[in-house]
């Protein structure tokens, strides 16, 4: 049976590694929990960590947050929240994203019935297209927020590279920044934050040439992957293997290297093309016990074996070819790979792929 671990000792390393980048430099900085989809366990190993602020898009995760940690973690919900879940909201929430006056004015109300105060982000567009309000509406909504009952403005933020996959630049950062004094001198209305920081900002911070004013992140996929987003590679002195899913094989044989019959689209849609120098051939191919409805081939990296090759996928299996089998692989036999964060994601959020916590 396929299986994820999630290595609490790498995860400290990495954890500790941040921490001493970002007291460095006298950023504030939050863990990013959406990838682990709410799993108790998990979030617990995250809290556990002693991080002081936790960002997530799933109110539910954010629930599970709460009852881990009631009184010592910020809860900060990271999308602009949708109007019927806003009692949830402000009971599990503590911080939201926003782009929108209505919600905010929505949020205001129902922060009033709760007794609470809620703090909202306002996020800005920078230029990837996704959440935030233009830069010319800027005055104008942050003026009418500030009139709001029960809602505290404590940051001004933005996101890059997660739509069309514009990247930050010192220049797009140093806007953000002027923005936030800009605002603070209209209206003589200290904000707090300017979270402009991911894991794709980073690199930014460790050449020297984030913006002083960016003094705020929040980290979740170098924080579990240990990734140079920008350089596509590792970041030095961090641990790639966090997260490992072991895939069982269930059946091998030397079969021919080309499908025999009628071809036709597959149920995914795919077709195949006949290379017919192969006719004739054999390779052995394994199946492992996953497929497409836990993960695309795509997100998955072989590091053990490196001569692995990828033939296709139904719902429920994956099939390798394994050449000569070499390493001598037999059925039970588990073969590990590294993932990719959406790989991750989609494995985190599958009811039927276990996950266990582990030591070195």
């Amino acid at each position: 049976m396929a299986y994820l671990t999630f290595n609490r000792s790498k995860l400290k390393h990495n954890y500790t590694a941040l921490k001493a980048l970002f007291d460095q430099h006298d950023i504030e900085w939050a863990i990013v929990t959406k990838l682990l989809c709410g799993e108790e366990a998990l979030v617990k190993e995250v809290v556990d960590l002693g991080i002081k602020e936790i960002c997530d898009a799933r109110i539910s995760n954010l629930k599970v947050v709460k009852e881990l940690a009631p009184a010592d973690v910020q809860t900060v919900y990271i999308k602009p929240p949708a109007i019927e879940s806003i009692p949830e909201l402000v009971e599990y929430a503590d911080a939201s994203f926003n782009s929108e006056f209505e919600t905010i004015k929505a949020i205001s109300e129902e922060a009033g019935r709760q007794g609470k105060m809620h703090k909202v982000i306002i996020m800005i567009e920078l230029g990837d297209l996704r959440e935030g309000i233009m830069g010319e509406e800027l005055m104008d909504f942050y003026g009418s927020v500030f009139k709001l009952p029960n809602i505290q403005v404590t940051g001004i933020g933005s996101n890059l590279n997660c739509l069309h996959g514009v990247m930050p630049s010192t220049d797009k950062l140093i806007q953000l920044s002027l923005y936030k004094q800009l605002i603070e001198a209209k209206f003589g209305r200290k904000i707090p934050w300017v979270t402009g920081g991911t894991s794709v900002v980073i690199p930014l911070l460790q050449t020297h040439q984030l913006p002083a004013g960016i003094n705020h992140f929040r980290v979740g996929e170098t924080l579990f992957f240990g990734t140079d987003i920008v350089n596509h590679g590792p970041m030095d002195g961090m641990e790639q293997d966090v997260i490992t899913l072991y895939t069982q094989i269930i059946e091998i044989n030397e079969k021919p290297m080309l499908p025999i019959g009628e071809l036709e689209a597959n149920p995914q849609g795919e077709t195949f093309e006949i290379d017919e120098s192969l006719y004739g051939k054999t390779t052995h191919r394994a199946i492992l016990d996953v497929g497409t409805l836990d993960i695309s081939s795509e997100y998955l990296i072989p590091f053990k074996d490196l001569n692995i090759e990828f033939v296709g996928a139904s719902s429920d299996m994956l099939v390798i070819d394994i050449h000569d089998n070499e390493r001598g692989y037999k059925v039970g036999d588990f073969i590990p790979f590294h993932l990719k964060y959406m790989g991750a994601l989609t494995l985190f959020n599958s009811y039927y792929i276990e996950k266990r916590v582990i030591d070195n």
